[in-house]
């Protein structure tokens, strides 16, 4: 029986190279720079921030997506369990959680995942405004990749620590600098699990739209109406947000808030034909002829799909006018 191949002479010392190699790479990793917070940053945040009731659940080999999910759906009032969540976030083939499964699953439970598009400030916003967020790191090399998601649950600025849940060990406190070298690895992916009515910190209208959006298409009209009242109120001159109130209040039965929604977006935006359109369908079939004549008339000038439908609507209503 002959021994396995061992490399000798110049090969061995090649080995030893590139294990030297990958030793001071691996050194060099753990040199992380401190993220720069800007004075003001630091003078608007309070000193120190933890997340209070926050479960924690030891995050067993590849199982670290289920783990951090039950952890912030615990703490958002959702009753689940780890195990009830593998088999909707786990992919065998992949060894682990993606990042579409992980906000479906959030979905799924009646909760609205917001991506953090800030950064480091974003998600010390997030923890300052007692919310746990949900990071995913790299914990080796960009080219070994090692995906990790953990959860954020406090700070401390004068130390410059992160705390999180993490592996096995819950209440970590890890180096600002560490800790953003392993998740700037990731493009720093981060979510907040909120119940609809309840917005990030982040103001990005856009991002927000498309978070409550997404929520809507799982989990209907009704269960978003919250958040879309929400985004509204924060944001009255957005158009599209106006919109989409307007069609999850007329989706709810209530057409008078429907069309005074729909009035708000055509004012922020008087070229958004589907606004008028909707506008115009609600007004006609609430009695307000006038309102639904206009709105129609501007509907079907507005070149675009919604055309044809602009022109049946407003032939019906002056046919009904008529009679």
């Amino acid at each position: 029986m002959t021994d396995l191949f061992r490399p000798t002479g110049r090969k061995n010392a090649r080995t030893a190279g590139v294990l030297a190699l990958v030793m001071s790479l691996l050194l060099l990793a753990g040199c992380a720079t401190t993220p720069q917070l800007s004075p003001a940053t630091r003078q608007a945040l309070p000193t120190r921030a933890t997340v209070g009731d926050v479960p924690f659940h030891g995050q067993r080999d590849y199982q670290c997506g289920p783990a951090a999910l039950a952890m912030v759906l615990e703490a958002a009032g959702r009753d689940t369990a780890v195990d009830a969540l593998i088999p909707q976030v786990f992919l065998p083939g992949r060894d682990g959680s993606v990042q579409p499964e992980m906000l479906a699953t959030v979905r799924r439970h009646g909760l609205i995942p917001f991506r953090l598009e800030t950064g480091f400030p974003g998600l010390l916003d997030e923890l300052a405004a007692g919310r746990p967020v949900v990071v995913m790191q790299n914990l080796s090399l960009p080219i070994w990749p090692q995906w990790h998601y953990a959860v954020a649950i406090g700070y401390d600025l004068p130390a410059d620590d992160i705390v999180l849940h993490t592996g096995m060990t819950p209440e970590r406190s890890v180096d600002f600098g560490r800790f953003d070298a392993t998740w700037a690895r990731s493009g720093r992916w981060a979510f907040v699990a909120l119940p609809p009515g309840q917005l990030p910190v982040d103001e990005d209208v856009d991002a927000n739209l498309r978070a409550i959006t997404d929520f809507e298409s799982v989990q209907g009209s009704a269960a978003a109406l919250p958040a879309w009242r929400a985004l509204a109120q924060r944001h009255p001159d957005a158009a599209m947000v106006q919109f989409a109130l307007g069609n999850a209040r007329y989706a709810n039965g209530d057409a008078q808030g429907a069309k005074q929604a729909f009035r708000a977006a055509v004012t922020a935006a008087p070229t958004l034909a589907p606004a008028w359109l909707n506008l115009g369908i609600v007004a006609g079939r609430t009695g307000d002829s006038d309102t639904a004549r206009r709105a129609l008339e501007r509907a079907a000038a507005l070149p675009g799909p919604w055309q044809p439908r602009a022109r049946e609507e407003r032939k019906a209503l002056a046919e009904e006018t008529d009679a």
